[in-house]
């Protein structure tokens, strides 16, 4: 697709039939024109690629290890710790390899074409594992090595795709109004992308209450994980053989060490980072535990989403509203907190009565406090969703910005370093904790005792709260808004205006512009 270049603006004034402007206000107002570059085809592949996201039974993946595949507690705590070393370890060399990848297909297509098919083919074998393993207990060894090799092989290859995947949907556009666009619009058109874990829900409460007695929990996991992974993995696929980068990459890749400083440098990446990494102290179990073990129905979440569902749409569409009237530090606290300190809420609820008669343990008064809790968080959803992946988007704008260079590579890896090591703490206390609080694995359905039922219900809405608060703290400082955020984007259109003019003597103007690099 050719788009035709408009040229900046010289420091003249520019005569209207209205009014006089300066060059300076001319070249603002440049910045947030609707100006588009992604054509209809990239952007129904960028709406398949965000489909493809939340097309997966992920959300039930602690049960298949816990019910299904059957990995012993200590085993998955020696996995969770292993593995996220070595997750620490290979970021640092992946990040700074992509960083340096320079091929005529572009900085971040390579690894998402090249990776597409090996990272589905690792999801379909975890799928997988029941088949191989039927019947076996939950400290087998043979078991145990297997899933420990799948999870460091899936790791590495996801480390790959993850910081490409990050930069190209940074690169993908050199304006900030278009990306917020394409966020918001993919958000809204990904209809049905839950399907998969509504389904599982209600098949779930059907073999838990033996209505479904035909169908084993094997072979639901093993089937509709399969089934969501080709699907997801389809469509991840097409969007990287259709998604091209638009902002030039400087001719020569950056050092280690430039890639370092601009990472110190930026303070805008420093704050999301720290915020990240304080807020990774947070415990959860997650919800999906506490409605099947403690109300004993996983549809319960799609019961309790029913009004909320009503707004959580609308929502992305009071975004620009917001953008316009509040800075980013307001709407990314909002959007970051309210569902947090809401679910605070519901657990001073839940805990009348205590832990052998409190309100936790029933249906009827959980359901509509968290009903409630939903239906407030979706007011702040669109919010939630669309703020934090611009903010970095325009993190990695202010790095270029600042040092002439992007580091997409690098800076993925470093907000993923700190956030990583705490994850990987945490996901080994986790795994203890449900040991210490006396989770009986393959118990059975509603047979965990009342202590063991009421940590579940602890560690699924204050624990996160409380252990999570001091992510709060960074956010308070982030001051990439206003006059600075506009002053940046107009150099930004400048310096990038001279990059395709100088590019464009040796490949050709209409090569360049239409974001093939």
């Amino acid at each position: 697709m050719f788009i035709e270049r408009v040229k900046p603006l010289s420091d003249a004034v520019v005569n209207t039939t209205e009014t006089v402007i300066s060059a300076e206000e001319a070249n603002r107002n440049y910045v947030y024109e609707n100006r588009r570059y992604v054509g209809r085809k990239e952007f129904i592949a960028y709406i398949m690629f965000d489909f493809a996201q939340n097309f997966t039974i992920n959300k039930y993946n602690e049960r298949f290890i816990f019910d299904v595949v059957r990995i012993d507690f200590n085993f998955q705590a020696l996995v969770n710790f292993i593995g996220g070393i070595w997750d620490v370890v290979n970021d640092t060399f992946i990040g700074a390899i992509v960083d340096r990848t320079r091929t005529r297909w572009g900085k971040f297509k390579p690894y998402l074409v090249a990776l597409a098919i090996p990272g589905t083919i690792g999801a379909l074998l975890y799928w997988l594992l029941p088949i191989f393993f039927p019947n076996t207990a939950e400290n087998d060894l043979v078991k145990f090595i297997t899933y420990f090799a799948l999870a460091v092989t899936r790791e590495t290859i996801e480390t790959f795709r993850g910081i490409s995947v990050t930069g190209m949907l940074a690169t993908i556009s050199p304006h900030p109004v278009e990306r917020t666009r394409l966020i918001t619009m993919a958000h809204l058109l990904s209809i049905g992308d839950n399907v998969p874990e509504v389904l599982m829900s209600l098949l779930i409460d059907g073999i838990n209450n033996g209505i479904l007695k035909n169908l084993s929990m094997k072979n639901l996991y093993v089937a509709m994980g399969c089934f969501t992974t080709l699907v997801s993995g389809s469509f991840a696929f097409y969007f990287s053989l259709v998604a091209k980068e638009r902002i030039i990459q400087s001719q020569k890749g950056p050092s280690v060490l430039e890639g370092i400083k601009s990472i110190l440098n930026n303070k805008p990446i420093l704050l999301i980072t720290l915020a990240e990494f304080l807020g990774s102290f947070s415990i959860n179990t997650g919800m999906t535990n506490y409605y099947i073990d403690v109300l004993g129905s996983s549809s319960i979440y799609m019961i309790v989403g029913i009004p909320g569902g009503f707004v959580s749409t609308p929502s992305f569409a009071w975004v620009p509203w917001f953008r316009r009237h509040f800075s980013t530090k307001t709407l990314w606290l909002l959007g970051s907190s309210t569902g947090d300190f809401l679910m605070a809420l519901v657990f001073l609820f839940g805990s009348i009565g205590g832990i052998k008669n409190g309100l936790y343990k029933r249906r009827l008064p959980m359901i509509i406090a968290i009903m409630i809790q939903e239906t407030l968080f979706m007011f702040v959803y669109g919010i939630r969703k669309v703020i934090p992946k611009e903010m970095y988007n325009e993190a990695m704008d202010y790095c270029e910005w600042k040092n002439g260079y992007r580091t997409e590579g690098m800076t993925s890896v470093a907000r993923g370093l700190a956030t990583k090591l705490v994850h990987t703490v945490g996901a080994t206390i986790r795994s203890f904790l449900m040991k210490q609080i006396g989770y009986v694995q393959g118990a059975g359905h509603l047979k965990q005792s009342d202590k063991t039922k009421y940590y579940l219900f602890a560690m699924s809405t204050v624990i996160p709260f409380v252990t999570g608060i001091l992510g709060i703290i960074p956010k308070l400082f982030y001051d990439l808004d206003g006059e600075k955020r506009e002053r940046m984007y107009m150099d930004l259109l400048q310096r990038r205006d001279e990059k395709v003019r100088e590019a464009s003597k040796d490949n050709g103007f209409a090569q360049i512009e239409s974001g093939e690099v």
